[in-house]
C-alpha cells in the first residue's frame, strides 16, 4: 500500500474494495438431519477429544 492508512481505517471504501456484501458472506450451518450424520459428527468430536487425551498422556 502506498498510504500509511490501512484499508479498514478508511471511512468509505469503494464497492470493489468491500469484497462480499454481508448477505453473501454469511456463514452456513451444520446440517445434521439424519441420525447417521449426527453420529458421524459427534463421533468425530469425541474422537478428537480422545486423541488429545492420549497424546497428552504420552507426552508425560
Amino acid at each position: 500500500m502506498q498510504h500509511s492508512e490501512s484499508r479498514a481505517s478508511r471511512p468509505n471504501p469503494s464497492p470493489d474494495e468491500n469484497g462480499y456484501p454481508a448477505e453473501k458472506a454469511r456463514q452456513g450451518y451444520i446440517v445434521l438431519r439424519t441420525p447417521l450424520r449426527r453420529w458421524i459428527f459427534f463421533g468425530g468430536l469425541v474422537g478428537v477429544v480422545i486423541l488429545l487425551v492420549v497424546l497428552r498422556l504420552l507426552s508425560l
